[in-house]
């Protein structure tokens, strides 16, 4: 499979997508766990279809420690007894922030609540931030039809 457009190719695309990739970059400094912001990246690449995306926070978080038993149960996270009360509250606020659209009136005031019970203000803003970010990366991946399986841990970092 070819994508459709090196986005990188373009001066202007280029320089924009550093800035968006500079910004995802200084969540790492948040008290946000590394584990729950790569839950809530591999979540909302699920939604969007992004395999580019998939691939790569499976890995950065199998790399990171994660187990394949939890990254198998993103997809069904309301179900599965592994992860803590606070990860459920981010996954959801992921998927509700990723299927805004399908929301009259957004995120739920219940689901803003129920994050607010784990996160404090920073790390509210630091989810919101990696919810819109990955929603940016998935749908320029989706929409240039980029190709994944290739990524290799730390290859963007």
């Amino acid at each position: 499979m070819e994508a459709r457009l090196n986005v990188m190719a373009s001066p202007v695309a280029a320089k924009a997508m550093k800035h968006i990739v500079a910004a995802a970059m200084t969540l790492g400094e948040s008290t946000v766990p590394a584990a729950t912001r790569e839950l809530v990246m591999l979540r909302a690449s699920q939604i969007n279809g992004c395999a580019g995306c998939i691939d790569m926070h499976t890995k950065d978080a199998t790399a990171a420690g994660e187990t394949a038993q939890r990254l198998h149960l993103v997809a069904a996270w309301r179900e599965a007894k592994v992860f803590t009360d606070a990860e459920r509250a981010a996954l959801e606020l992921a998927e509700e922030g990723t299927r805004i659209a399908d929301a009259a009136g957004g995120v739920p005031d219940e689901v803003w609540a129920n994050a607010a019970k784990h996160y404090d203000e920073d790390q509210l803003a630091v989810l919101v931030t990696q919810i819109a970010l990955i929603n940016a990366f998935n749908r320029g991946n989706v929409i240039t039809q980029q190709p994944a399986g290739d990524y290799e841990v730390g290859q963007y970092h």
